[in-house]
């Protein structure tokens, strides 16, 4: 047994796993190793970005984290294929893999996967933009109009890469999209954004009297504890936006922190309607929502 152990490993076989087999091996091993260790830092990056905010004061990401989390998932993805293209080439040098008598079919296979591999190449160059210009990143608020579908994507960016960009409803749905196919990005949550609350009132109500009062939200809008964070500045009366049969709509508008747009116009229109119903003043919804408690809207 001992003599054949010892001819089978100064056989063919054994030399090859010896001299060949083993690097094989060891290289399949360094690059398990390598991508493991690329996707621990990354990760490491996010949970220390993730830290950072919850420590933080602030109620939303600054452009910087979002855009140094999308940066970090960026270069894991690409490292991660530049091992992989790496283990094909020591694999293919150990086994002294010859390409000459490959060159015509591979001719005519690159020239299939050129036309095949447009669209690959277009995601890539577009999120390579993407990320350069600072479009969007992670924890953005955002609506993508995308090429062959009729209602644009809207929700938060869970993930960027060169390839896709994934987006989570307010449903819970994740929408995978391809980069190359995105020909419209509206941020709705870059730097500031802003609250826009339409108020429609009966033609035969006082509009001097509705302004006044609606200037007074306004003004104490600030001093709220809950809508106070959420506003940048004074909430602003417009005037009148609408006009219909019978009813006049009024508009108010307030700029609010990245992505609390929709927050800071639901906690207004709760101290509009509770505002207006204590005037007497009638709204198309009915008065009476006015008087119902808000949670944490503190009465006047």
């Amino acid at each position: 047994m001992t003599q054949r152990w010892h001819d089978f490993w100064r056989g063919d076989i054994g030399e090859w796993i010896i001299t060949r087999g083993l690097r094989i091996v060891m290289v399949l091993i360094a690059a398990v190793l390598a991508a493991r260790f690329v996707t621990w830092v990354a990760q490491q990056v996010t949970r220390h970005l993730d830290e950072g905010f919850a420590e933080s004061d602030a109620l939303v990401r600054s452009e910087a984290t979002k855009h140094r989390q999308a940066v970090a998932s960026v270069i894991q993805w690409v490292s991660i294929v530049i091992i992989g293209i790496w283990v094909i080439i020591q694999v293919a040098d150990v086994l002294q893999f010859s390409v000459g008598g490959l060159i015509a079919p591979a001719t005519v296979v690159g020239a299939a996967l050129g036309f095949g591999a447009q669209q690959l190449v277009k995601d890539l160059l577009a999120g390579f933009f993407i990320i350069v210009e600072k479009q969007y990143g992670f924890g953005d608020l955002v609506e993508l109009t995308v090429t062959g579908v009729s209602e644009p994507a809207r929700g938060t960016v869970e993930n960027v890469t060169l390839r896709v960009t994934r987006l989570r409803s307010s449903d819970g749905e994740l929408f995978t999209i391809p980069n190359g196919q995105i020909v419209k990005t509206v941020n709705l949550s870059k730097d500031w954004a802003r609250a826009v609350v339409d108020i429609p009132v009966s033609t035969s109500a006082d509009l001097n009297r509705v302004n006044e009062v609606l200037h007074q939200e306004c003004e104490r809008a600030l001093d709220n504890p809950l809508l106070g964070e959420l506003l940048l500045d004074e909430p602003t009366v417009m005037g009148v936006e609408r006009i219909e049969v019978d009813t006049v709509t009024l508009r108010m508008v307030a700029r609010t922190l990245p992505g609390k747009q929709f927050e800071a116009g639901r906690q207004l229109r709760v101290l509009v309607l509770r505002a207006l119903a204590r005037a007497g003043i009638v709204t198309a919804a009915d008065a009476t929502v006015g008087l119902v408690d808000a949670a944490g809207v503190p009465r006047r």
